[in-house]
């Protein structure tokens, strides 16, 4: 299984750093590897999420085609507003 990640997700970690978020591949990584929760979103691309702390989740949104996951995008939110449907 290869990983790859989009533009807007590279671009998107350096973002967070720079406001103090300090979100690794690897966390994503194994985040698919072994989500706490996977769906699928309104426009039908597959969605894990995964806890980051006790106040945060981690979410993102995956397209896989073969043995390539491609890495879409990604978000923090807070626990409770995507844990209700878990």
């Amino acid at each position: 299984m290869k990983i790859v990640y989009t533009r807007h997700v590279e671009e998107k970690l350096l973002a967070l750093r720079k406001e103090g978020w300090f979100i690794a591949k690897k966390k994503i990584r194994e985040m698919i590897k072994d989500p706490r929760w996977a769906g699928i979103t309104r426009y039908n691309q597959e969605t894990i999420i995964g806890l980051l702390d006790e106040k945060h989740i981690l979410r993102a949104v995956l397209d896989k085609k073969n043995d390539i996951i491609k890495v879409i995008t990604f978000h923090i939110g807070r626990r409770g507003r995507y844990e209700s449907t878990l």
